[in-house]
């Protein structure tokens, strides 16, 4: 097994997408990249994000890419299940970046290759040495009987906890101004949307890139 890419919360920022990626230069021969979810919202060009991530996936198959709570938002408003929880955390300018696209009158808002990436988003990607998760753990609980709320949108509980989880837990979600380095986890939202900057960590060598 090769090395190990994890890239933080995107939310639309496209450009900084694209100069992260110029920067970290893995070999996807060997290499893996694990992308940690939230891909949408906030930012401006999420139908951009979205479409290079679909492309990037068909180059490179054994890519990983997490669910975030902002795709798990939009899922539900699209189904009709809540609408007022997407549209107060940001996701306006999600939908209008889908409304800005090219199509024809009759195609749906968001077509059928990203209701399909949504879809295919796993909760949490685990190797020998680390565990990716979005947003982080419960103590004490096994990784697979972890509840899908606390993967998806956990913060202070998990971000305060000393527990071994057994392994170095790799996580976005909670954006700081800088990565976050402990010995049970490490954290690498670093706010782009904010205007800070785009992170990638590169395992095991503990390698940092941001654009």
């Amino acid at each position: 097994m090769g090395r190990l890419y994890a890239i933080g919360d995107i939310h639309g920022c496209y450009d900084k997408l694209c100069k992260l990626m110029d920067k970290i230069n893995p070999d996807l021969e060997t290499d893996t990249l694990i992308f940690l979810g939230d891909y949408i919202d906030r930012g401006s060009d999420s139908y951009d994000v979205v479409e290079y991530l679909i492309d990037f996936k068909s180059k490179y198959p054994e890519t990983v890419f997490l669910k975030g709570n902002h795709e798990d938002m939009l899922e539900k408003y699209l189904s009709g299940k809540d609408k007022m929880t997407y549209l107060i955390n940001g996701g306006q300018p999600t939908l209008d970046s889908y409304m800005q696209r090219s199509r024809q009158p009759d195609e749906p808002l968001v077509p059928d290759s990203h209701i399909n990436f949504y879809k295919s988003l796993v909760l949490y990607y685990e190797t020998d040495s680390y565990i990716f998760v979005h947003a982080g753990l419960k103590k004490k609980i096994p990784l697979e009987l972890q509840d899908y709320n606390d993967l998806l949108w956990i913060r202070k509980k998990f971000i305060k906890s000393k527990f071994d989880f057994g392994k170095q837990v790799v996580f976005g979600h909670t954006p700081l101004p800088e990565p976050l380095l402990q010995p049970n986890k490490i954290g690498i939202d670093t706010g782009a949307v904010y205007g800070n900057k785009l992170t990638c960590v590169r395992l095991p060598e503990l390698v940092f890139y941001s654009a």
